[in-house]
C-alpha cells in the first residue's frame, strides 16, 4: 500500500494542482490524531479541493489506484478520531471550500460549504435577523456541515422535528465517483433555476421515495463526501432571558423539564451538572475548581426569547409560566447563580469556544462516552455510570455531565466527559477501561449508542448484527472498492 501512495504525488498535483497537495511531515501529523480518541493514522498526503468538480475527480482516481481518502472539514485536530485514517490514507481537507452560496430569510434556510463554521454562518445570518442551531459551545474551527452530519445535538428542542433537523438537502460524491442531489435540491433545473421559481431546498426527503440523507448523516465519510448542504435556520430573537434551575439531584430537574418541554416553554434548554458548567464559565483550571465550589451539583440552562412580534410581552409570559412550573415542582428559578452571569450563559449558548477548547481547561485532555435514552431513564444511567467508576477505583469526580433533551423532549442526549492529564498514562488507561467495561451495562439499562467511536464501537455494532449486515450492503452500493474512509463504523 505504501509504494501506492509514493506513486499518485504526480497525479494528485495534475488533477489539483501544486498548491493544493501537502506532504510536509509536521502538517500531516496534525491530522494523524484526535483530542478524545485512542487512534492514529498514518496520512501519506493532504489536500484541499475547490469545488466538488475536484472531489469527484479524486474519488474517481481513488477508485482508480485504490486509495484511502478521508474527508475532513474541521480544523485540525478533530475530536471523536473519525477524521484519523485507520492506516495509510489522503486526507481531503474540505476546509477551504467556505462560502455560503445563499440565505434565505422568507424560507429560513441557508446553502453552505463544508468550511463554513458556526462564527461565520451566524454573522453573516444575522444580517438577515436569522441564527443557526448550535451544538454546546462547539470549537471556533468547527464545521456546521459536519457538526449536522454527525447529528450532534443541538440546544433547542422545540425546533428539532426529526433526527436529520436542522440539515436538509446535501450534493454528495458517493463513493463510486457519481454526483447525486438530495431531497428538493435534486431538481427538476439547477440551483439557480429553482431559486428563480421560488425554490428553496428546504424538503429533505427525495428524490422519489428515496430518503439518502439518512445513509449520509452519521457515516463518518464512509458513503460519501458532502460539497455543500441546505440547513435550517431561526429567527434571531430581539430579547432573551437566561435562567438557571437548579437541584441537588437529578432526578428533581425531569419532572420540570417534562413539563415546560410538553407546554413548549423556552428556547435553549440543557441540563449540565457543576464540573461541565464550572467548565464552561471558568478559561482555566484554578478557576474552573473555585467556580465549581460555588454551584449545586445539577443546572438546567433556559432561555426565553421574544421574536418580531410583540418580543416584551412574550418573554414576560414564558418567564411566567416557567415560574409557575417551576413552584409546582419545589424549585427555584435565577436569573443568574453564584459567577454565572446572565451575560455569560448566552455566551457560552450563542457562539463557538474561542481560545482554549472548554474541554480541555481542567485537564489539558478528556474522552467522551455519548448515548440516547429518555428523560426519565437518564438519573438511572448517570447513577449506574457513577457506579460504575467507584467499582473501577475511580472517582466521579472529574467527569462532566451534559443531558440535552432532543425532539421537544422525545428522548435525549447524554454525555459523559471524563476529564484528565493526556501524560497520565496511568489514568487514561483506568478511564478507558471504564469506557470500555461500561457500555454493555448501559445497553441493558436503555441507553442507545446511535454515534459509537473508539471502544464503544464493537459492543454497541455486536448488540444489532442485522444492523451491521444492512450497513455492509449499503455500503456496497455506494461504495464498493472501500476508497472513503476505511476501517470506521462497522467495516
Amino acid at each position: 500500500m505504501a509504494s501506492v501512495y509514493g506513486d499518485i504525488r504526480s497525479e494528485l498535483i495534475d488533477l489539483l494542482g501544486e498548491e493544493e497537495v501537502c506532504e510536509n511531515p509536521d502538517v500531516l501529523t496534525s491530522y494523524s490524531y484526535s483530542l478524545a480518541a485512542n487512534s492514529i493514522g498514518n496520512p501519506q498526503f493532504m489536500v484541499t479541493p475547490k469545488d466538488g468538480e475536484e472531489v469527484g475527480s479524486l474519488v474517481e482516481l481513488a477508485n482508480r489506484l485504490d486509495i484511502n481518502l478521508v474527508p475532513v472539514s474541521s480544523g485540525h485536530p478533530g475530536v471523536h478520531g473519525a477524521t484519523v485514517p485507520a492506516g495509510d490514507g489522503v486526507i481531503v481537507d474540505l476546509s477551504g471550500m467556505k462560502r455560503i452560496m445563499r440565505l434565505d430569510r422568507r424560507n429560513k434556510v441557508a446553502l453552505i460549504e463544508p468550511g463554513v463554521t458556526f462564527a461565520h454562518l451566524n454573522k453573516e445570518a444575522a444580517k438577515h435577523g436569522l441564527k443557526a442551531m448550535m451544538p454546546l459551545h462547539p470549537r471556533d474551527n468547527k464545521s456546521v456541515l459536519a457538526s449536522y452530519l454527525d447529528r450532534e445535538p443541538n440546544l433547542i428542542p422545540k425546533y428539532h422535528w426529526d433526527m436529520t433537523d436542522p440539515m436538509l438537502c446535501v450534493e454528495v460524491i458517493f463513493g463510486t465517483g457519481d454526483i447525486f442531489r438530495t431531497g428538493s435540491a435534486a431538481g427538476p433545473g439547477s440551483l439557480e433555476q429553482q431559486w428563480k421559481a421560488g425554490q428553496a431546498q428546504k424538503n429533505p426527503m427525495g428524490p422519489g421515495q428515496a430518503d439518502l440523507i439518512r445513509v449520509i448523516q452519521g457515516s463518518q465519510g464512509t458513503m460519501g463526501i458532502v460539497t455543500w448542504a441546505s440547513v435550517k435556520l431561526e429567527v434571531l430573537p430581539l430579547i432573551r432571558r437566561a435562567f438557571l434551575v437548579v437541584a441537588d439531584n437529578l432526578e428533581e430537574l425531569i419532572e420540570f423539564s417534562y413539563r415546560c418541554l410538553r407546554r413548549r416553554v423556552g428556547d435553549e434548554f440543557l441540563i449540565l451538572n457543576d464540573l461541565n458548567l464550572a467548565s464552561l464559565l471558568a478559561e482555566e483550571a484554578v478557576g474552573i475548581e473555585s467556580q465549581r465550589e460555588k454551584l449545586i451539583n445539577w443546572n438546567l440552562l433556559i432561555c426565553v426569547s421574544g421574536y418580531e412580534f410583540f418580543p416584551g410581552w412574550r418573554v414576560d409570559m414564558q418567564e411566567k409560566s416557567l415560574r409557575q412550573i417551576a413552584g409546582e415542582c419545589g424549585l427555584s428559578i435565577k436569573r443568574k447563580d453564584k459567577g454565572a452571569s446572565e451575560e455569560k450563559l448566552l455566551e457560552i449558548l450563542d457562539g463557538p469556544c474561542s481560545g482554549n477548547y472548554w474541554k480541555l481547561r481542567y485537564r489539558g485532555g478528556f474522552r467522551e462516552l455519548f448515548f440516547l435514552t429518555t428523560l426519565d431513564l437518564a438519573p438511572r444511567v448517570v447513577s449506574l455510570a457513577c457506579e460504575e467508576f467507584r467499582k473501577a477505583g475511580d472517582s466521579d469526580m472529574e467527569v462532566g455531565f451534559y443531558i440535552q433533551p432532543i425532539q421537544h423532549g422525545r428522548a435525549c442526549h447524554v454525555e459523559l466527559n471524563f476529564f484528565l492529564d493526556p501524560a497520565n498514562g496511568e489514568r487514561l488507561r483506568v478511564i478507558e477501561g471504564m469506557i470500555s467495561g461500561i457500555v454493555d451495562r448501559l445497553m441493558d439499562e436503555g441507553a442507545f449508542f446511535s454515534r459509537p467511536y473508539g471502544s464503544w464501537m464493537e459492543p454497541a455494532y455486536a448488540r444489532c448484527p442485522d444492523t451491521v449486515n444492512a450497513l455492509a450492503k449499503i455500503k456496497s452500493i455506494f461504495d464498493p472498492n472501500n476508497v472513503l474512509n476505511r476501517g470506521r463504523l462497522c467495516f
